[in-house]
């Protein structure tokens, strides 16, 4: 039950962190799964140990990247011994590296991409029974592209210039009409986050976001 006020300083309240605003991010498996994939003299150890590398062009929308592991760990516990990359996701600057060791997940926004640098996604797998189609289908089913990005407006409850209430903190349900869809505030919000709505207020005319798309927060005017 909060907006905020784009540009305010001070008072930001710590309900905006949500599952995936977090700066690390892990995943974890209770299906661990160890192996010794040395080579003895003479022959191999196990055939079956693959790798597999995927280099995607463009940017993954960072719900869908978390459901994607979340989907990873979950079915193909076993059969991943070790997964790194770095991936390149909408709505951030910095790049997002991770390791999975054991399946359990870790990673975090680190350094920005380079001015003139490649912005894309680089994931290599080591494990057994490893489908590279099945892997890069899935992991390119997460990418922002404009076609998903007019869908996903598209479905929204409300679009641009609509009349809505909402529900602020200090005074509670306000009446403001849609400025945005899936507006971002580079200065407050962490990296790949974006919200539903920005709206404008009739009172006074300040600029306010609706987090989340919940009738407790956003509803028609």
């Amino acid at each position: 039950e909060f907006l905020k006020t784009e540009g305010e300083h001070g008072d930001h309240d710590s309900d905006h962190d949500s599952h995936h605003h977090h700066s690390d991010h892990h995943h974890h498996s209770d299906d661990h799964h160890h192996s010794d994939h040395r080579h003895q003299s003479g022959h191999l150890h196990d055939t079956s140990v693959t790798s597999v590398c995927i280099v995607q062009p463009g940017e993954v929308e960072l719900d869908h990247l978390e459901q994607w592991v979340g989907g990873l760990l979950r079915e193909k516990a076993a059969d991943i011994y070790r997964m790194k990359g770095v991936i390149c996701v909408a709505h951030a600057n910095q790049k997002f590296v991770y390791h999975g060791v054991h399946m359990i997940f870790n990673g975090d926004f680190t350094e920005p991409w380079g001015k003139d640098e490649v912005r894309e996604s680089k994931l290599v797998f080591i494990g057994k029974n490893l489908d590279r189609s099945s892997l890069q289908a899935s992991f390119a089913a997460c990418l922002l592209t404009p076609e998903r990005a007019e869908k996903k407006r598209k479905r929204m409850r409300f679009q641009v210039g609509d009349r809505v209430k909402v529900n602020t903190k200090a005074e509670g349900w306000l009446v403001g009409t849609v400025q945005a869809l899936d507006y971002r505030d580079d200065v407050i919000m962490p990296p790949g986050v974006t919200v539903p709505y920005q709206v404008k207020l009739d009172k006074d005319g300040d600029l306010v976001y609706a987090p989340k798309e919940d009738d407790e927060i956003i509803r028609p005017a």
